[in-house]
């Protein structure tokens, strides 16, 4: 046989070899993967295979304290239940971290993240700690070496943050169509109550004779008939309500939802411009309606805002989900867990 038969037959053997391996491995997960995952089975530093990638468990241990520290919790402080949820959360998210890292890893070019950007998400986490020295003691005691590791941490969150906000935007649009059925459909509950703008000078019946509140009210209501003293001057003087009497004696503008009901129902039924003394269970009070506004059905223009906000939230959690679902699904069997008390490889 000549040497160029013999060049073509070992590439073509080692063509074959190389087919069997990634066949073995990607479709078929033959005895070759099956070993390896036996291999990696006996190996207590590593809890799971994600597409060719091992999460260990020093990094699931480092995982699961990061993600605590960083919503201003300790791993220490939890219970036995709470810290095998916060292992198997922290695992999740290293399955979902690695999966979108190769998928996001061919279109970094198009995620842009400013300085500024990166500085306000360091700054939130540093307003958490009195001094800079405390959060840095505190970043070394979760693995993390320097300031310049939690910046790139803090860079590749951010990017996955904007590449997963690409990826949902068309799915959380909200159109007015949408907007105005939800409204359609909430309408009772959306629309504006009756509301009264109230003043008041209150006097309680747990701190004063019922006579000397007839009397001490009687008097503020004459000296305001009379414009000897105005509402602003008697509330600083006689109410023993603190929030209103440093507002001049205001209340501001009421529903019947918002005023005890004995309260309301005397004074919804008051005329505007005419203070009147009314008793409630609490005490009495000197009160007067300035303004007055009927119920009002809730105006699409004024809400829709809000409505569309709301609506937003709903659709970006399922967009979420659902996107995270599609990247678990496309990666089909390249994710095994091996070695955690969880669950089983799967």
């Amino acid at each position: 046989m000549s040497r160029t038969a013999k060049f073509i037959l070992r590439i073509a053997i080692l063509g074959m070899i190389a087919a069997y391996v990634l066949v073995d491995f990607f479709v078929f997960k033959g005895p070759l993967s099956q070993i390896i995952d036996r291999s990696l089975s006996s190996r207590p530093d590593v809890v799971a295979r994600v597409a060719g990638h091992f999460i260990t468990r020093s990094q699931l241990e480092r995982a699961t304290r990061e993600k605590l520290w960083l919503e201003g919790k300790s791993f220490d402080s939890l219970n036995a239940t709470e810290k095998t949820k916060a292992h198997e959360t922290a695992l999740e998210g290293l399955i979902d971290h690695t999966l979108l890292r190769d998928k996001i890893a061919s279109d970094t070019k198009s995620i842009h993240i400013s300085d500024d950007e990166i500085n306000a998400r360091l700054r939130a986490m540093l307003s958490r700690f009195t001094t800079k020295g405390e959060m840095e003691s505190s970043m070394k005691g979760q693995g993390i070496a320097s300031e310049g590791e939690l910046r790139a941490r803090v860079t590749a969150c951010i990017q996955q943050e904007k590449w997963i906000e690409a990826q949902i935007a068309p799915m959380i649009r909200v159109s007015d169509d949408e907007a105005r059925a939800w409204l359609d459909q909430n309408a009772a509950s959306m629309a504006m109550s009756e509301r009264i703008e109230v003043r008041h000078i209150f006097m309680a019946a747990m701190d004063h004779p019922q006579t000397k509140i007839d009397a001490t009210l009687g008097a503020a209501l004459q000296n305001l008939k009379s414009q000897r003293k105005d509402f602003a001057t008697l509330a600083r003087e006689i109410s023993d309500d603190p929030a209103s009497k440093d507002r001049g004696s205001s209340l501001g503008w009421m529903t019947k939802a918002r005023l005890p009901a004995d309260f309301a129902a005397a004074v919804f039924s008051l005329p505007i411009n005419q203070p009147t003394i009314i008793r409630t269970r609490l005490g009495s009070h000197l009160v007067e309606v300035t303004a007055r506004k009927p119920a009002e059905a809730a105006n699409f223009e004024e809400m829709k805002p809000e409505i569309v906000a709301a609506l937003e939230a709903i659709k970006r959690r399922q967009a979420v989900t659902e996107v995270r679902e599609k990247i678990r699904e496309s990666a089909g069997k390249d994710i095994h867990i091996l070695n955690f008390e969880i669950g089983e490889d799967h």
